[in-house]
Parts: C-alpha cells; structure tokens; sequence
C-alpha cells in the first residue's frame, strides 16, 4: 500500500472515529465494532510502514484509543513494534540502519505504560535492557513505574544495571530521576532491596548528576530506610 493512501485512509478515519466518539456511549453499535476492526488494520499497516510519518501517525491513533479506553491485541503488537524500532527491529539498507527513530521509540514507550499489561511490561525491560538512548531508556523507567510490576524484582533489577551501564558510559539527570521515581513506586514489591539502595547511594553520590537529582537521592535513602 502507497503511503499516500496510509495516510489519507488514517486521517479519513480519525475524521469517522470522531464523530462515533461524540455519539452516546450507553450501547456499543455494529458500526463501532466495524470501525475497531477497521481501526486495527490502520494502525498494523501504519506501524509496519518504513516510513517516518506513518509510524507517527500509528501513534496518534493510538493514543487516542488509549485515550477512550480502547485497546487490542494489535495496538499492543503495534506499540511493541514500534517501541523496537531501531533496537528489537532493524531494518538496513545497504548495512545502514534506516529506522532508527528514537523519538517513535520513546512515544511508544509512554503509550505502553498506558496499557499497563504483562506484555507491555516485558517489551519495556526488554528496551531498558538494550536501547542506548537515555530518552528512550527514560520513558521506558517511567512507564515500568506505572505500570507497578515487579515479580522476583524482575524489573527492579534490570533498572538498576541499566543504571550502573549508562552512569559509566553516558550519565544523564533526567535519566537519573526518573530511575529515582521508579524505584520509589516500586519499593513496596522489591524482596531484596540491597541491589536498589546501592543504586540510589551511587546516584546520591555522583556529583556528575544535577545537585537535585542527588538531594532526590539521599531524601530516597532515608525514607526506605525509615519503612
């Protein structure tokens, strides 16, 4: 399919969708089923579209499902797609990589945590673990705060050797705090909690970080120190 047509037969569909989304909500139609559907496919081809624009348009029909509460097993294939591109799936031409878009990849991120499922979950470690963009990396933190899963410290555990790999190689504060306000909502889950204190006193400590990033740190230890 051309891209052209992508994107016409995408923005024909949000005009659609948006006028079913006005109409009352007390009984769900025949034509809100068939515009579902309809809405799968758009996204699966967008998504799957080497180009740059239809993957951002991908995402714009995604978070406005996950706005209205719609979901699907193919908007999460697709925000998993996407979340991998340039990562988990390369696509190369004449060996150089054509789809590496971290910014899809960050959106994604954040849409996932909308969907807050086991898959979402996974996907996100998966490019906490192998994505090397601290923006990136830091959505995908953020999203695994949300989200709240954490079975056998799973996640906790690969944020912080994530942590401990960009602060040698590419320290970043934003990435710093957002890895802070992770571990803060995930304390409760966490069954062994040394691994994560030493990762909180070598942020704390790392006057590399912004000084707020290390008070946010310190103020960390104390209170998990307190429970």
């Amino acid at each position: 399919m051309k891209v052209t047509k992508l994107f016409a037969a995408g923005m024909l569909f949000l005009a659609v969708a948006g006028t079913v989304s006005a109409q009352s909500r007390t009984e769900k139609t025949v034509e809100e089923d068939y515009l579902v559907s309809i809405e799968d496919v758009i996204i699966t081809e967008l998504s799957a579209s080497p180009e740059y624009d239809n993957k951002f348009l991908a995402l714009q029909y995604l978070e406005n499902a996950l706005s209205e509460g719609r979901t699907s097993p193919d908007m999460v294939a697709a925000l998993r797609s996407l979340a991998g591109e340039g990562v988990t799936k390369k696509a190369r031409t004449n060996g150089r990589l054509m789809n590496n878009y971290p910014d899809i990849r960050k959106k994604a991120c954040e849409l996932l945590g909308q969907v807050g499922t086991e898959d979402a979950k996974n996907t996100l470690v998966q490019i906490v673990s192998d994505d090397q963009e601290s923006m990136v990396v830091a959505a995908a933190v953020h999203s695994l705060g949300d989200i709240g899963l954490n079975e056998n410290d799973e996640v906790v555990n690969a944020i912080e050797f994530m942590q401990r790999k960009f602060a040698a190689l590419n320290p970043s504060s934003s990435l710093a705090l957002e890895i802070l306000f992770a571990y803060e909502k995930l304390a409760d889950s966490v069954q062994d909690r040394g691994p994560m204190i030493e990762s909180i006193a070598s942020i704390a400590q790392n006057y590399r970080f912004a000084t707020t990033v290390r008070t946010k740190a310190y103020d960390l230890i104390r209170t998990l120190q307190s429970r």
